[in-house]
């Protein structure tokens, strides 16, 4: 095993390459401890980052090391130092090692403790596949997620925060509650650190067959464009049929969450407000051109601080888009309840609107349908198709949702619509500063929302 110094030293120069790691461009320390080991030749460590302003974020590193270089790990070596032997030491990121892997599986089946770790299983544990090889997927930006064969996925969390995971906080619930639109909760492992509990990694149902909403209605507003004149429903990859039944899946999902964590009334929603109106007056600052919405969008926020009647509170999924939706063969299935990825693990478990839910998703029917417009170049036609698209899946959802709940979003027209701004406002800055040829799309949708006389 190498030295904690040596390891300091790699960890200093590979962490900002991660792309789970949160800190990029900013300038900070790291000191880094091991947390536990997990078998002979693998180590879980920390690392804590130490910025400037004296902020700091902890991490989690699974790491392996060999006497030997590995070649099919070379993509992530950490680098190499020399071990307490004097022997050289070959260190690799060990959730790509699929020789080391299956200790995660294991040790939920047997529910071992390896203090400070604790892993569970749930349900059967017989069933959890511990003799299946493991495939890292690509395309996770906060954590690291294994695939064991077409069975189960682990997500190993990188970024650690103290406190009860809301992932596997509601994953837990649900899966008691047979609830059949979230994948089943199959294990976990935690973690008591300095006194506090951490959330370390997640065993879940492997939904097969399952293509993401994202892509489903991406292709349906390509196939609508390719159709000539033809509308949105006339085309033969309409959506609306989709967007229906994850509107029914989205509202049981709710009340599955209101079944196992309760319904509370909104009694003020002063304070709510003006975090949505501090948040507009920061974003002008970056986007000038919301200045024009501005006043309309803060009607709209004054209006919502006076709508509690119309707003109860319950435990949501709380960052929901069509990203975030699985369709199977059978069903939706709706995955990563961990709540908006840069709020604390309190902010994320704190009670909130169903509508807002309903708004992330209506902001990415809107960015389905006229993703293709940037791409392909503004052209009227174009535009008036990907809203006429828009227009007509936004709906089939909320009929879809009405169906399940009894009641239909749209009829609380005022806190639907400031969630929608509030979101908008979010995508204007994040288009501004990254993708600007996009800025167009939250914009457009600001300036329909800012209208009073608009409708859905």
């Amino acid at each position: 095993m190498i030295s904690t110094h040596d390891l300091q030293e790699l960890v200093q120069r590979w962490l900002p390459h991660q792309r789970w790691f949160a800190g990029k461009g900013r300038r900070g320390t790291v000191a880094v401890r091991p947390m536990a080991s997990m078998g002979e030749q693998v180590t879980l460590w920390l690392a804590e980052v130490v910025y400037g302003e004296g902020d700091r974020e902890l991490y989690q590193l699974p790491l392996v090391e060999y006497n030997e270089p590995r070649p099919t790990l070379e993509h992530v070596l950490l680098g190499t130092a020399t071990g307490h032997d004097s022997e050289p030491r070959y260190v690799y990121d060990a959730l790509h090692d699929k020789d080391v892997t299956g200790q995660w599986l294991t040790g939920i089946r047997d529910q071992a403790e390896r203090p400070p770790l604790q892993f569970r299983s749930f349900g059967d544990a017989e069933a959890i596949p511990v003799d299946e090889p493991s495939l890292v997927l690509i395309g996770e930006q906060s954590n690291t997620s294994l695939k064991y064969a077409d069975i189960a996925i682990l997500k190993v969390f990188r970024r650690l925060q103290p406190g009860v995971n809301p992932d596997i906080e509601i994953g837990e619930a649900l899966t008691t509650r047979g609830a059949r639109h979230v994948p089943r909760l199959l294990g976990a492992v935690t973690a008591e650190l300095d006194g506090e509990p951490f959330a370390i990694a997640m065993l879940q149902e492997y939904m097969t067959t399952a293509t993401d909403g994202w892509e489903l209605a991406k292709t349906s507003v390509r196939d609508l464009f390719a159709e000539g004149d033809l509308h949105a429903d006339e085309a033969g990859g309409d959506f609306a049929g989709e967007a229906h039944r994850l509107g029914v899946a989205v509202a049981e999902v709710h009340a599955h969450l209101a079944d196992a964590f309760g319904v509370f009334p909104a009694e003020d929603l002063r304070a709510r407000a003006e975090a949505m109106t501090a948040r507009l007056e920061k974003a002008i600052e970056v986007v000038p051109q919301l200045e024009e919405v501005a006043p309309g969008l803060r009607r709209i926020y004054d209006s919502f601080a006076e709508a509690a009647s119309d707003v109860q509170l319950q435990r949501i999924h709380g960052d929901l888009h069509l990203g975030q939706a699985l369709r199977t063969s059978q069903r939706w299935v709706l995955i990563d309840f961990e709540g908006e990825p840069m709020a604390s693990l309190a902010e994320r478990r704190r009670p909130d609107s169903t509508l807002r839910d309903v708004a992330g998703m209506l902001r990415s029917f809107d960015y389905a349908g006229h993703h293709r417009v940037i791409e392909a170049g503004y052209e009227p036609q174009l535009a008036y198709r990907a809203r006429e698209w828009t227009e007509r899946n936004s709906a089939a959802f909320c009929a879809g949702y009405a169906e399940a709940a009894g009641s239909d979003p749209r009829e609380h027209d005022v806190p639907l619509r400031a969630f929608e701004a509030d979101k908008a406002v979010y995508e204007a800055v994040y288009e501004a500063r990254n993708r600007p040829s996009w800025l167009a799309i939250p914009l457009g949708s600001l300036t329909r929302l800012a209208d009073p006389e608009s409708v859905r």
